[in-house]
């Protein structure tokens, strides 16, 4: 025991370094992600298909083409981001695809990076949250996707409304829904708002301009059409997904796998998921605290990837920012089973798609089995155990982390 606990000490001494504490440092490693997934993708001179899936959103859109059908000359899969999406990716899609292709990836890391850099999270915790989720954020930039932009607008969402900002607040979520869907996991923000009646009303204003923006470009009659298509490519999307390995690498995907059972629907796990994330709000005393409300957004992020069907590996980066969040804000000390959590998240969810990891190994067990998704499905219940259970308001020492000053 003395000789684990030396070299955790001698491990910490190390990452207490200069090097690792500059946020120079972390700033370019970050930058460097888009660049490095730019140069790995464009060596055989196209980028990744994801990214052509969506420039063609807003090629489609300009062609009055449905925005969900298949089109196999041009990609691969389908679309499934909303008609938003074609206004919001015109600014990439009308450049030449090279340079489109590395501002997206740029757009990707850097919002995360500045969501994380301008939140409330102590100077400790932002090191630590951009070092523990760097890995991940390279995983989601390979593939061009969108996840770590929505993991941004949940923490902007938050932040918007702790610093009395509910205007904010709301576009960051309506932006998320009305791309994606997931920023709409942001609603119970709400309750911790100190202008509700500005929330409601910016929700609306909100909403209505997202929803008639992109009438701009094309047409009303023709946007109101593919909000049509886009709920019906979702629900054929979600059946498709439950039988799909790069698909549902959730709660509700461990659920399926390990039990061998297809034939029953999701709600039987969504709607006790959504009580048990419901009954922590009626501890309203605690909303006093920050650290509750902190990790009411933290459960609130993993529960938008574990009660998914459409969670992705890399969707898996929103995951990991709230288990930093769950892990530092605890007005309490950790203990040594948190701490094996901690690194179980980072050593299989975040590490599991490299080569770390045996080939074998990752398709005889790590996919057939969504073991990605397995410790932050334990972290999720234990973190609500502990909201339902323990006291926020204590004076008890923070949880240890890697400290650094925070001056």
């Amino acid at each position: 025991m003395n000789k684990v606990s030396s070299a955790i000490d001698r491990i910490k001494v190390f990452f207490h370094k200069p090097f690792f504490t500059d946020f120079r440092t972390l700033f370019c490693v970050w930058m460097l992600i888009p660049v490095y997934a730019f140069y790995k993708n464009m060596k055989g001179g196209e980028p990744e298909n994801t990214y052509h899936i969506f420039r063609y959103v807003y090629i489609h859109a300009m062609k009055g083409l449905t925005l969900f059908g298949e089109y196999p000359g041009e990609y691969l899969d389908e679309n499934h981001y909303g008609p938003f999406f074609s206004l919001f990716i015109a600014p990439f899609a009308i450049l030449p695809i090279s340079i489109g292709y590395f501002l997206w990836l740029l757009l990707i890391v850097f919002t995360l990076y500045v969501a994380i850099r301008t939140s409330t999270f102590s100077r400790s915790v932002q090191i630590f949250m951009l070092w523990f989720c760097a890995n991940e954020m390279l995983t989601c930039t390979l593939v061009a996707q969108f996840n770590g932009v929505i993991a941004a607008l949940l923490i902007f969402a938050f932040v918007a409304v702790e610093k009395e900002r509910d205007e904010w607040a709301t576009f960051a979520l309506l932006l998320g829904t009305f791309i994606k869907l997931y920023g709409i996991v942001a609603l119970p923000f709400f309750f911790f708002s100190r202008h509700k009646k500005k929330f409601i009303i910016s929700f609306i204003v909100w909403s209505i301009v997202f929803f008639v923006t992109p009438m701009l470009i094309t047409s009303p009659e023709y946007i109101v059409g593919q909000y049509a298509d886009w709920y019906h490519s979702l629900s054929i999307k979600n059946e498709l997904n439950i039988h799909s390995w790069d698909q549902n690498i959730s709660f509700l995907g461990i659920v399926r796998r390990w039990t061998g059972c297809t034939t029953y629907s999701d709600l039987w796990l969504i709607v006790p998921g959504l009580i048990l994330m419901a009954l922590c709000f009626f501890r309203i005393p605690q909303w006093k605290s920050l650290q509750f409300r902190y990790m009411t957004l933290a459960s609130i992020m993993m529960f938008a990837t574990l009660f998914s069907t459409g969670t992705e590996s890399y969707g898996h980066i929103i995951s990991l920012v709230a288990v930093v969040i769950w892990y530092t804000s605890a007005p309490w000390k950790r203990n040594n089973w948190d701490m094996a959590l901690l690194v179980l998240s980072f050593v299989l969810t975040s590490l599991c798609t490299t080569d770390i990891y045996p080939q074998y190994i990752r398709k005889t067990y790590i996919f057939p089995y969504t073991l990605k998704a397995l410790p932050i499905t334990l972290i999720w219940f234990k973190l609500c155990y502990e909201m339902l259970t323990r006291n926020y308001l204590t004076t008890e020492p923070e949880a240890e982390c890697i400290k650094y000053n925070d001056k």
